[in-house]
């Protein structure tokens, strides 16, 4: 059974065709209701000119392309950090269903994310990779550090250089305080000891510039990002 806080509903809007100039054979839904298979969603039609599979006496449906691209765009993200989307088309759901969905009232403009704890993105402009990474958060899988720089006088552009040229630094935070810099390092997963991997790296490599005085570095114990 799915984790019910790695579950989020994925609500598009399909158009009919208003022409009758194509239709195709009659076969299994590609765009359905109600809850998928497996954890990732189920494909939708890549063009405003694709047109659903629903029997040839029935009504033929599309989804424009913006939702399209939203469809493809959390199918990755939830793929990739391990979420369970169930998408739902409003238009083929029955009014009864559509008046007393929660999450919808008041929702005039499709796609519409809704995440575990209700939190939702509405609008194909909001779905950025930054937003819905955000509506996913996840285990990170390399460890992170945080060090805390003390930096006597000196060149600030030549140390931001050097902090800059190691591949191991991914953000630099100049503070005001008891310490001049924040270091945020990253470092692929390994069977080692991670605290003292980080600490080496920290003592040998930062430690080694002459400007640096002194470290303080924190290893968590466990990680989790909102970001890609």
């Amino acid at each position: 059974m799915a984790d019910p806080a790695h579950e989020l509903t994925l609500y598009v809007q399909s158009r009919k065709a208003v022409t009758s100039f194509y239709q195709r054979a009659a076969g299994p839904p590609t765009l359905g209701v109600g809850p998928m298979t497996s954890t990732s969603v189920v494909a939708a039609p890549t063009s405003s000119n694709a047109v659903d599979a629903s029997p040839v006496e029935g009504p033929v449906y599309f989804l424009s392309d913006d939702q399209s691209r939203v469809v493809a765009l959390v199918e990755e993200l939830g793929v990739e950090r391990g979420y369970a989307v169930k998408v739902v088309d409003v238009e083929k759901a029955g009014r009864l269903e559509r008046l007393v969905t929660e999450h919808l009232r008041g929702v005039t403009n499709f796609p519409v994310l809704v995440g575990p704890a209700g939190q939702r993105l509405a609008g194909a402009a909001q779905f950025t990779e930054d937003a819905v990474a955000a509506m996913m958060p996840t285990e990170l899988k390399s460890v992170r550090a945080l060090s805390y720089l003390k930096v006597k006088g000196g060149d600030l552009d030549r140390i931001r250089r050097l902090l800059e040229g190691l591949e191991e630094v991914k953000e630099l935070h100049f503070l005001t305080g008891d310490w001049d810099i924040l270091v945020v390092l990253d470092f692929p997963p390994t069977s080692a000891n991670r605290r003292r991997g980080v600490l080496d790296f920290v003592t040998e490599r930062i430690r080694g510039i002459p400007e640096i005085l002194d470290t303080s570095t924190l290893v968590p114990e466990f990680s989790v990002t909102k970001f890609p």
